[in-house]
């Protein structure tokens, strides 16, 4: 079956405060849509469609380069489903499964996708999402079961009863849809909330009244879920992505003296056995050779080599 990606990221900086649209924020050293855009190519996404608004034009020349990307204009910002709705002629001919994620999430796995797509497949599902238990669950869709665990709703915050609020299951927002399901639920949707967006989560009523299923998975890390609204949010997740990167390589057989004194960009490239002391910074694309030993404090520049 094939599979397409519809990807979010018409969003203001509202919140962080910047004049620079908030997918082209960088995360260790690129912007945080560049993660989602290589999560769905992983999983298996051969078609991408990403949704743009404000500052659009910096967006499509940050990616001009790939050729895979399908640009969609979202003229108003009126909620997630009229987001979706738009993409509608670019997947005029689609009949096969499409992700819907948001371009704010650069923490996404291509594994957690791929365990969606099985899941979906296996439920022979008409939608199907990835949820995440989190000890705090405030400012997230909460996910409200039956007692038989079958779900049976997702409520947004500040739609929920304080009882639906005390639900520790919330909706990260990663969907998977049968195409055709999708496009037929989002005609039927209605602004019926206390913001008079139109909620893509409301396809999931629509769908059951359809006797289509729906599939609600336990499978997204709840380091995994953390999205970027606020400076604070892009520094926390600066540092799980810096975690990150450094755990990959020093398995690859590189030394790292001192982790939390270390910067390395996405990109860089680390022969094995090299040693990094403390306060070393290494920029997006650097080659350091084989063996080196990089001395404290010094700063190699994207694109650079060790030893020059």
């Amino acid at each position: 079956m094939p599979v397409a990606a519809i990807i979010l990221a018409a969003g203001k900086s509202t919140r962080m405060k910047s004049s620079r649209v908030k997918v082209l924020h960088e995360i260790c050293g690129r912007p945080m849509l560049a993660y989602v855009l290589d999560a769905v190519r992983a999983a298996g996404a051969q078609r991408i469609v990403v949704v743009v608004g404000h500052d659009r034009e910096s967006v499509m020349r940050e990616f001009a380069q790939q050729s895979d990307i399908v640009w969609v204009h979202q003229q108003e910002q009126k909620g997630t489903g009229h987001a979706v709705q738009v993409c509608r002629e670019a997947l005029k001919d689609f009949t096969g499964e499409v992700f819907v994620l948001a371009g704010d999430g650069p923490l996404i796995r291509a594994e957690t996708l791929s365990r969606i797509v099985e899941e979906h497949h296996s439920a022979r599902a008409a939608m199907t999402l990835a949820t995440s238990v989190i000890d705090n669950p405030t400012g997230y869709g909460r996910i409200v079961r039956d007692q038989a665990g079958e779900m049976m709703a997702i409520v947004e915050e500040k739609d929920a009863s304080s009882d639906q609020r005390a639900i520790n299951e919330v909706n990260p927002s990663y969907y998977l849809f049968d195409a055709p399901a999708l496009f037929s639920a989002l005609d039927r949707i209605r602004p019926n909330n206390q913001k008079g967006e139109y909620y893509l989560t409301d396809t999931l009523a629509i769908l059951r009244s359809d006797g289509q299923k729906v599939r609600a998975v336990a499978a997204v890390p709840a380091e995994d879920i953390l999205s970027i609204n606020s400076r604070r949010e892009l520094a926390v997740v600066n540092r799980v992505m810096q975690r990150r990167i450094q755990a990959a390589i020093m398995d690859s057989g590189v030394t790292i003296v001192s982790p939390e004194n270390t910067w390395i960009e996405f990109g860089a490239k680390i022969g094995q056995d090299t040693v990094l002391e403390a306060f070393t910074w290494i920029g997006a694309g650097a080659i350091i050779a084989p063996a080196s030993h990089v001395s404290a404090s010094v700063v190699i520049g994207r694109d650079g080599k060790y030893p020059a």
